[in-house]
């Protein structure tokens, strides 16, 4: 039902129109009233009627000036203004603030109701429009978030000054304005699968972290296999101190409740300048590579962890639980090539006090390393060990703490980038299946990418990443123009109608197909199939 409001000083004439006019059984809820403006306008905020009428001549606050701030407040309220006067002036101001009707007094229930029915046909037709338009953003919202994390890279690689991150931010209707920030990064993942397989529950934690993000005015980037970022705003050092510790409490309970879920996080330092976020993701980033050097379900401020600044080196220093082989064997298998370099250092500092000062343990940990990521490649990979360069003929690399650490930075990530080429194949595969679902289930109006995800068995980010970089699109604009392709070969080819068509392809709305169809050819249906018919004489 469309709420309605009045506002009318004479008493008498505010029960006639209240009392006299059956509102339910025309679609219509009579929601307040008031005998001012004044008085009205708090009402009118709290109810947020869809029409609002009233009386121009009223003390406190006459009907124009309530008008206009309602206009300025919500500019989708309709305003039907009642007033014995035939001034020119004042339909010409009504008409400028952008009243819909201007109606002279005394007015009879049947004509009021006659100009409602006609208010409301519009305003139902208007929220037919922008649901319309708001289905059609949130199904498109995989090529939105693509567009963010490009963002997101920029904001975070640095090299950008102010304004042009603002102007950027702009375009993509991302709010960055802060006293200062932060940078929180997440990955979720359930025990009961691998990382990249699909995990109900995991989709369902996600969707709770970004209604969280939303309502504490978080900007939530998807980072897809690397999980999520969150770029946390405040007015104070002292209130985002608050807002994190609020906000990981929160996570810690969320993912307690599911004890198969298995979750870990790096938080950043506190900057005030747009510029200095790249710091803060830096020291959120070092943080959140101890996911390969410890235990899961935690999170790691990124600052908590500076080398100390022994000069010498003992083997009481040395921690041997951190030497396990199978630490570096998970970060060859899990890793990204953005962490190497916090991985290695990470990894070096657990160790121990300055161990790569002495020499004897350098040329152990290097040897160790490499036969390890040698191991890694020719029986997980099935490449060469050719393809991992040794240290035989390079005597320099062990002459030093920074060749040493160096060298192990550049095999483990060579490592990483023989298995992303071997996963390509693979990732071909699956988005070879992807397809072919895709071109026996498009017709179900349901059909989503957690659909598809589910089938191929992989996380839905991990799927959004290979498809789009599998065949150049994200899933939902591939599903869409599949979608309008059958839809104009049936235009072409049978006299069905566009409704039928509709349903036909996937759309159980007719008027949301014509959108979409009209988003992606820039015509409707109708004279698409006009022009196919003109082309075929």
């Amino acid at each position: 039902m469309l709420k309605v409001f009045l506002v009318e000083d004479e008493y008498f004439v505010r029960e006639s129109i209240k009392n006299n006019i059956d509102w339910e059984s025309h679609g219509f809820q009579f929601c307040g009233e008031a005998g001012d403006g004044e008085v009205a306008l708090p009402m009118i905020r709290k109810e947020l009627p869809d029409i609002v009428i009233t009386d121009i001549k009223m003390p406190f606050m006459d009907g124009l000036t309530l008008s206009r701030m309602i206009k300025e407040e919500n500019s989708s309220t309709e305003i039907i203004l009642l007033t014995g006067y035939e001034e020119f002036d004042y339909a010409r101001e009504a008409l400028n603030i952008g009243v819909a009707r201007y109606l002279g007094k005394p007015i009879s229930g049947n004509k009021l109701l006659e100009e409602l029915d006609a208010l409301g046909n519009k305003i139902k037709d208007k929220k037919e429009e922008l649901a319309i338009v708001e289905k059609y953003e949130r199904e498109m919202e995989e090529k939105n978030l693509s567009e963010r994390l490009g963002f997101f890279d920029m904001l975070v690689t640095g090299g950008r000054d102010t304004v042009s991150l603002m102007t950027e931010a702009r375009k993509l209707s991302l709010d960055l304005s802060a006293v200062c920030y932060n940078i929180l990064l997440l990955k979720v993942w359930s025990d009961r699968h691998d990382m990249e397989e699909y995990s109900g529950t995991v989709v369902s934690m996600e969707e709770r972290l970004k209604a969280m993000a939303e309502e504490k005015n978080a900007l939530l980037f998807d980072r897809h296999l690397e999980g999520k970022a969150f770029l946390f705003k405040a007015d104070s050092t002292e209130q985002m101190d608050e807002l994190l510790q609020e906000c990981i409490d929160r996570m810690e309970s969320m993912f307690e409740e599911n004890r198969h879920i298995r979750f870990f996080g790096g938080v950043g330092k506190t900057v005030t300048h747009i510029t200095e976020i790249p710091e803060s993701f830096d020291i959120a980033g070092r943080g959140f590579a101890h996911r390969h050097l410890g235990e899961s379900n935690r999170f790691i401020w990124g600052n908590e962890h500076n080398p100390q600044a022994h000069e010498d080196f003992s083997l009481s220093e040395l921690n041997p639980k951190k030497m396990a082989h199978e630490r570096v064997i998970e970060f060859l298998r899990r890793g990204d090539c953005n962490e190497v370099t916090f991985f290695v250092e990470e990894f070096i500092e657990e160790l121990g006090n300055n161990v790569m000062n002495s020499t004897m343990f350098r040329q152990y940990l290097t040897m160790d390393t490499y036969l390890t990521v040698v191991d890694f490649v020719e029986n997980e990979i099935g490449a060469s060990r050719d393809a991992v360069d040794t240290f035989d003929s390079d005597n320099t690399i062990l002459l030093s703490k920074e060749n040493s650490v160096a060298y192990l930075k550049r095999i483990i990530d060579k490592a990483i980038c023989l298995r992303e080429e071997k996963s390509k194949s693979r990732y071909h595969d699956v988005v070879r299946d992807a397809i072919t679902y895709i071109e026996e289930n498009y017709s179900n109006e349901d059909f989503s990418l957690n659909t598809l995800a589910a089938y191929v068995n992989f996380s839905p980010n991990h799927l959004s990443a290979v498809f789009r970089q599998e065949t150049g699109q994200p899933f939902i604009k591939y599903l869409t123009d599949y979608r309008i392709t059958k839809a104009k070969e049936l235009l072409r080819c049978t006299s069905k109608k566009s409704s039928e068509i509709a349903s036909l392809v996937g759309y159980k709305d007719a008027h949301y197909f014509s959108y979409a169809f009209k988003k992606a050819q820039g015509i409707t249906p109708t004279a698409y199939r006009g022009n196919a018919k003109e082309e075929s004489k």
